[in-house]
């Protein structure tokens, strides 16, 4: 599950473990650093390229995973 995968990358790259689905990035003291390297894991761990732009407008867990799922074809 997308969502799963996206709460463990926050956990990790946030050095966090208590981070909720619906908790913020930048509330939980993300910023641009730690965004970059989201953003890689994003890439290699779950194969979904996620610019910039869309960090910040999708800035939880609950609604980066859904943007995640949005870019895969559908079956």
């Amino acid at each position: 599950m997308t969502a799963d995968s996206v709460h463990a990358i926050w956990r990790r790259e946030l050095q966090r473990d208590d981070i909720a689905a619906d908790d913020d990035f930048f509330a939980l003291g993300g910023q641009s650093v730690i965004m970059v390297r989201i953003q890689g894991a994003f890439l290699e761990e779950l194969g979904a390229e996620v610019p910039m732009d869309q960090m910040f407008l999708h800035p939880t867990v609950a609604s980066i995973s859904d943007y995640i799922e949005s870019l895969q074809p559908h079956r």
